[in-house]
Formats: structure tokens, sequence, C-alpha cells
């Protein structure tokens, strides 16, 4: 068995910082798209003879053969090289949420070792290609760390109440009846007077298939055809909320879509395993389809929004993140993302008028 070795490194331009790479999935990935050698080395910076030297020398580690190496003809990935490649893809999609966690403890300990008066804010929230933008834009143009942990909307609003965490991210489908399942779910945790809400984003949730959509899926009913793969979100995610509720609104048992129980951590994850054909369909947001190159069925857009315990909403860390929402720089990126709109960023929201399930109609006094 190989093992893995893992190390950091330190960049001041936080677009360097991106996951945890292997130059040797790097390399089969640009052969692959590529079709080339010498074009692979080209994308990758390297020079032809680096990296064949570097292919030839892997397969020696390794013991097996990554390229069909037939003069003449466009490099091909073998068996045993597709099979590496999309297992690395796979396992980063799924670490994801834990790499992106355990780089932002390092940095938030670099970023007080370095700054003693820099802003930080611990944020635990439902993993968002935006909020990934934002911790970078923050980083560059406000002097403000955002330390994000993803996990799941409720587990987040857990950590917050826990005080384990400053601020929260959650989503929620607008107009959710006050007995649907987001409201179950948000509603003993969220308290009027209690916590304050903080605009962030619109999104879109859809359907991710692959290329083309060759299954032809067009809707929800469509996860019941005969054959039909389906990935899944695990419990506690929004989206896997999210998903209870419009089959529960169309009356399609979830109990009847093959997959069900199949469940990937992230929006990346469930992209990934489309992407390596192990699925044909997953619930998930458009900035993650198209990262992966899969077509994208728009079912719905959602709410994204922070939130924080009222007695830290005018606390100057988190007043700096209000001011850098509300920008104009940070909305023209936001907008951007595929399938995202800048709604209400930076403002602070009233709960019981954006969240159904606290609108309660004011009794009329009696006739005497």
């Amino acid at each position: 068995m190989h093992r893995v070795a893992l190390h950091y490194t330190l960049h001041q331009d936080a677009s360097a910082a991106r996951g945890v790479q292997h130059p040797l999935a790097a390399l089969l990935g640009a052969v692959a798209d590529a079709g080339s050698i010498s074009a692979a080395a080209r994308v990758l910076g390297l020079s032809y003879r680096h990296a064949w030297g570097e292919l030839k020398r892997w397969e020696s580690a390794l013991g097996q053969p990554l390229i069909h190496w037939e003069k003449g003809q466009a490099a091909r990935l073998t068996d045993f090289g597709t099979k590496l490649l999309w297992a690395e893809r796979q396992a980063q999609a799924r670490l994801a949420p834990q790499i992106e966690a355990l780089r932002a403890e390092l940095e938030h300990a670099f970023a007080a070792a370095f700054d003693p008066a820099v802003q930080v804010l611990t944020l635990h929230a439902s993993h968002d290609e935006a909020l990934v933008a934002l911790r970078d834009h923050a980083n560059r143009h406000a002097g403000l760390h955002l330390d994000v942990r993803f996990t799941g909307s409720v587990d987040a609003i857990r950590a917050l109440n826990e005080g384990r965490c400053s601020l929260a991210g959650f989503h929620v489908r607008e107009q959710a009846e006050r007995t649907s399942a987001t409201a179950r779910a948000y509603r003993a945790r969220l308290k009027p007077g209690q916590h304050k809400l903080i605009g962030f984003a619109r999104r879109t949730q859809g359907l991710m298939v692959a290329p083309g959509n060759p299954r032809h899926i067009a809707g929800l009913a469509d996860l019941l055809r005969p054959g039909l793969r389906f990935v899944n979100r695990e419990r506690g995610t929004g989206t896997r909320v999210l998903l209870e509720e419009l089959l529960a609104r169309d009356g399609i048992p979830p109990e009847q879509i093959r997959g069900w129980h199949d469940t990937e951590p992230s929006h990346t994850a469930v992209a990934q395993t489309i992407a390596a054909g192990l699925a044909d369909a997953g619930l998930g947001i458009e900035a993650a389809a198209r990262a992966r190159g899969l077509d994208f069925v728009p079912l719905m857009e959602e709410e994204y929004r922070l939130v924080c315990l009222k007695s830290a909403l005018d606390t100057p860390a988190v007043l700096a993140l209000r001011a850098l929402l509300q920008s104009e720089a940070w909305q023209q990126a936001l907008a951007a993302l595929p399938g995202y709109r800048p709604v209400d960023c930076g403002r602070v929201l009233s709960m019981s008028r954006v969240l159904p399930w606290w609108n309660f109609s004011r009794r009329k006094p009696a006739h005497r």
C-alpha cells in the first residue's frame, strides 16, 4: 500500500491556496484534457522533457503504466492511469470540507502571528462556492480573515448557538411553509430577538447531470426511472432538507429513488461522483456543476444567509464583513459566479419578514 505524506506552503496570494495538490495528478489531468504530453507540459509550465521524465519515473515507482506510449498517436491514459486520476479527484472532492477546515486553522494561527490587529471571524456554514470566493476577497481587500468551516446548515447553526463560531451560514427556500421540512429543521434553532440575519446571496439549486444530459433528466420525477442512479447529500445538510421538502411537495417517495442512501459531503463531491460516471444525477448548486463540466437542470432559487447572535451584530469584525458584502467590488465578483445573484448583501434582515414560519398573524381584538 502506498502512503501519503502532507505538507503545506505559505503564500501572500490567496488565489495560490487550493486544496492539497499532487504533481502527478495535475500531470495526468493535463494529459487527459490536452491529448498530448507536449500540450500538457505547456499548460503546466513545464518542459516536454521534464513532463516525459516525470511520467516515466512515476510508472517505475508505481509498477504500472500510466500512458499508452504509441508513436505518432495522441497520448492516452491507461486504464490504471484513468482510475488513479479519478480516485484522486474523488478523494479531493470528498475531503474538501476537512481540507478547508485544516487550512483555515493554519491561516488563523498565521494571521494572528503576522498581524495581531487583523479582524478574524469564525464562520461555520453549509458548503458554498461563494463563501470560498468571499474568504479570498476579504483577505485581499478588507484585512479581514474569515475562518470558514464547512458543515451542514443544521450543524452550523448548532455551532453558533454553542459558542463555537461567530457566524453561521445556511440556505432556505423562499416561502417555505410553516409545516415544511425547512421550518422543522430551523425553527427551534433560530429565534427572533436572539439571532440576527445578514443577507449574503441568492443562488440556484438544481440537478447536476452528465455533459449533454444523456439520460434526458428534466425534473425530480425522472429520478424514479428504472436504472437511473442518484447521489444524495448527508443528513443535516441544507440541500438534503431542501430535497426532502421538494419531494414531499411533489409526492415522490424518497425510498424509491435508486441511490437515496448513497451520500457525499459537499456539492463538489456530488459533482465529482457524476463526472466520474458513478451516478447520473444529484441535487446541488450550478457553480459546482459548471466547475466539473457537467450540465445543470435548474429547479429553484434559494436564499443563502448568514446569522449571528444579536450581541455580535455591531462588533468590529461583523461590521467589517457587512461593509465588504455591500461593496460594489464584492457584488460584481459574486454576480460572476454561475448561479449566483447579489441580493440583500450585507443587509440586516428581519427574521419575522424573511422566514415565513415566524410570520405570525396578529389576532384582531374581540368586539365587545
